[in-house]
């Protein structure tokens, strides 16, 4: 840019002072540092100076070498991203800060190991989310949207899990004792893919909860209320399923192999597909 802008001076016209010089309507503080680029090759920036100022400069005058230097030093200077899980403590200032009536987003956050029991969380958005060894227990989670989120080792013994969405989400060897995925007014928790190997859900209310082709190898059913429930495809090898109510459930290609049906409440009636 500089070898085009004196390469043919007539193009100037009349923009040179008495005493000969050029005038270049660009900010003298940014050019600096690209005038000692210019003379030794080499980036030097004083404090204060801000380096995105300098980019610009380096782009205007075409000068490609430096603009990869400045963009380095620019990525360089960034602080580092904060990738620490969030604390109990931190995400209820958060709740008492909004609105009741405002839908709270927390897609993709990092609340691993965070103690959230007994929390009012309804309907919040925790898609992709990492609650990963959380305490949710005693949790009241209505109609919260878990899909992709990741439960695995968590604690939700007890929790309000009524409507709750937790498509494809992963909560291998969670704690689901007693929780109630029952909702009244007919809304049925959807836990359609889910990984739940191993988890213990002994004792929870799940009537109408649709667990199709989820994934409950090994996992406690014990005394668990599966009526009407959506089981198709469902993995329940070696599942314990003694004493659950499953009348009117769907077992349609579902993988019962190992799995214990001993002392159920209802008699199990299994299409000729259940492998």
């Amino acid at each position: 840019m500089l070898a085009h802008m004196f390469k043919d001076k007539d193009a100037w016209g009349n923009k040179q002072d008495p005493r000969g010089a050029f005038l270049i309507d660009r900010s003298p503080e940014y050019f600096e540092p690209i005038l000692n680029y210019l003379r030794h090759g080499q980036l030097i920036v004083n404090d204060g100076i801000n380096l995105l100022g300098v980019l610009e400069e380096a782009r205007f005058f075409g000068i490609d070498s430096l603009i990869e230097h400045l963009e380095i030093a620019i990525k360089n200077s960034q602080p580092a991203e904060d990738h620490s899980p969030i604390s109990r403590k931190e995400f209820v200032r958060f709740l008492l800060a909004t609105p009741t009536k405002s839908e709270l987003r927390c897609q993709g956050l990092n609340f691993s190991g965070a103690d959230l029991s007994r929390l009012d969380l309804r309907y919040i958005n925790f898609k992709m989310a990492n609650l990963s060894r959380c305490n949710l227990a005693h949790a009241n989670l209505c109609c919260a949207n878990l899909e992709r989120a990741d439960l695995s080792g968590s604690v939700l013994d007890c929790a309000n899990l009524q409507g709750v969405k937790m498509l494809c989400s992963n909560a291998e060897g969670a704690s689901l004792k007693g929780c109630n995925f029952e909702d009244p007014s007919g809304l049925k928790a959807n836990l359609e893919g889910a990984n739940l190997k191993g988890v213990d859900m002994e004792g929870s209310q799940m009537t109408g909860i649709n667990l199709r082709v989820a994934t409950l190898k090994n996992a406690k059913l014990k005394n668990c209320n599966l009526r009407g429930a959506t089981l198709a495809g469902t993995d329940l090898e070696n599942c314990d399923l003694s004493g659950c109510d499953l009348q009117e459930a769907n077992l349609r290609g579902s993988n019962v192999k190992g799995a214990i049906f001993e002392e159920m409440l209802t008699p199990l009636h299994m299409s000729q597909s259940v492998r």
